[in-house]
């Protein structure tokens, strides 16, 4: 029997997407929900994990290729086994490395930026007793704005964990040891099946939501080939009742009328370091400054015919694809050169003017939104721009930003239009005085010389900080993006 792996369904406002990365190829041999490839759009990366367990027998779009919504990228057949050579025999080569000559490597946090005084640790994807292989991620170490992965040094064993998840660190703090060049104890010969690391028993998106719902490999029994644990196994270990008392008294009143509603249960999960750090820069924005917003509407036709147009020769010629959020950010640069108010920010009493064009662009990423910058957006082709965003949004998403790519940015973009919004009121990212909201273009009826037209719309929402910006300021920036989106020839014209 054969599946089809399509592309997952793409939000209105995304015409298209691109094939990222392919982590299979033909013939692998793959499990229920491990990731087969990654779907990449304007602002989001998407993965797509195996229906079922089986074999990719084609892979029809490769990397690079621009795909639409639901369409089939690969086919895969269920229940087939990849060929394989005769199983060997679980026997020590004889040139392997002796336990006795194995080297103890510090396993130790990275050095951290000058402005993160300490980190958190936040996953062991190791246990103690683990074999590991070299470059292999260990741990990963939680600071207030990113996430650094620590790697084996060289193939070994995980001797001690010092410092399990949750413990506050410093900067190079020795947290375990890795006994390179040593083996795992003797143990009974297992089957090739049962033979899977750690790291192999749950796919990315699963070991996700394990960590979201506060549960380890431990806490899961697996029902996949070797034990490997699929969503529905972490489904059924949230669910399953826990075992009462050997003897236990009579139910009071009250908890029979309890058990008879059904299990009402919660989870208290500490915050991470980066939504702590969230939640107070926003605190801090609403209770700090004099927040407005103001309103507008732009008319996506033209730049949608223009896209459409000169798509492919784009992607042809500059090696990327054509997305919406180039021409916005070339507008925001064009209305930030008119109304250098919107491109300053306050520190105290002081009011700074950038003469330089550093945009913010809001990612989202499975540990919460950041905002990596896009430096001298102004000296960027509209390719470059493309380029610059799809690199943000990769790192934002493995969690590889750094310190410096976070950090600075006069002016924000977000949005919310890819997860289906319509209309809202961004808040201010401090120190910037101004963020700009796009939002899902929508079909609408709109009144053109005297008759009624169906056209693609949508919100712009800019909020601004009334202590330096002022109505007038403010209507006139989004006024001129507006009008530079609905007549893009003003951005190759500068008028």
């Amino acid at each position: 029997m054969t599946t089809e792996i399509k592309v997952p369904v793409l939000p209105e406002s995304v015409a298209d997407a691109t094939v990222a990365t392919w982590h299979v190829q033909v013939g692998d041999k793959v499990s229920r929900d491990q990731v087969l490839v990654d779907i990449e759009t304007d602002k989001v990366v998407l993965e797509v994990p195996a229906t079922s367990d089986g074999v990719i027998t084609e892979i029809s779009q490769a990397e690079g290729a621009t795909v639409l919504g639901e369409q089939v990228i690969a086919i895969l057949s269920e229940g087939e086994a990849a060929e394989t050579a005769p199983a060997a025999k679980a026997e020590t080569p004889a040139n392997a490395p002796a336990a006795s000559a194995s080297q103890v490597i510090d396993i130790e946090v990275p050095v951290l930026p000058e402005s993160v005084a300490d980190a958190t640790v936040a996953t062991w994807h190791v246990a103690e007793g683990d074999t590991v292989s070299v470059d292999q991620n260990l741990v990963d170490i939680e600071t207030d704005k990113v996430v650094l992965e620590v790697v084996a040094q060289a193939d070994g064993v995980i001797g001690k964990i010092i410092h399990g998840e949750g413990d506050t660190v410093l900067g190079a703090q020795k947290i375990g040891e890795l006994n390179a060049g040593a083996t795992a104890s003797a143990a009974p010969a297992a089957s090739a099946e049962e033979a899977i690391s750690s790291d192999e028993l749950a796919s990315p998106s699963v070991r996700r939501l394990m960590t979201e719902k506060g549960l380890t490999a431990n806490d899961v029994v697996g029902t996949g080939k070797g034990g490997r644990i699929s969503k529905e196994d972490v489904e059924t270990a949230l669910n399953k009742p826990k075992s009462a008392p050997a003897k236990a008294a009579a139910p009071a009143p009250a908890a029979q009328a309890s058990a008879a509603l059904g299990e009402r249960t919660q989870k208290r999960v500490p915050m991470t370091r980066l939504r702590k750090t969230i939640a107070t820069r926003l605190l801090e924005a609403k209770n700090s400054t004099a927040m407005l917003t103001t309103f507008n509407e732009v008319n996506m036709k033209p730049i949608m015919d223009l896209r459409a147009q000169y798509k492919d020769v784009f992607e042809k010629t500059h090696d990327t694809r054509l997305g919406f959020m180039s021409f916005y950010v070339k507008a925001v640069t064009e209305a930030l050169k008119r109304y250098p108010a919107v491109n300053a920010s306050i520190d105290g009493d002081d009011i700074v003017y950038h003469n330089f064009f550093d945009v913010s662009i809001a990612v989202s990423t499975p540990r919460g939104l950041v905002t990596p910058v896009l430096r001298d957006a102004d000296q960027l082709s509209m390719a470059g721009i493309e380029n610059g965003i799809r690199d943000l949004a990769i790192k934002g998403r493995d969690g590889k930003l750094t310190m410096d790519e976070m950090q600075g940015g006069n002016f924000t973009i977000t949005n919310g239009g890819v997860f289906g919004s319509l209309i809202s009121t961004p808040i201010l990212n401090l120190p910037q005085a101004a963020i700009l909201g796009m939002h899902k273009i929508q079909d609408r009826p709109m009144a053109v010389n005297g008759k009624v037209e169906i056209l693609p719309m949508m919100y712009l929402a800019l909020s601004y900080d009334h202590r330096l910006i002022d109505g007038k300021e403010s209507v006139g920036f989004l006024v001129t993006i507006k009008e530079l989106l609905e007549d893009p020839t003003r951005l190759l014209l500068n008028i």
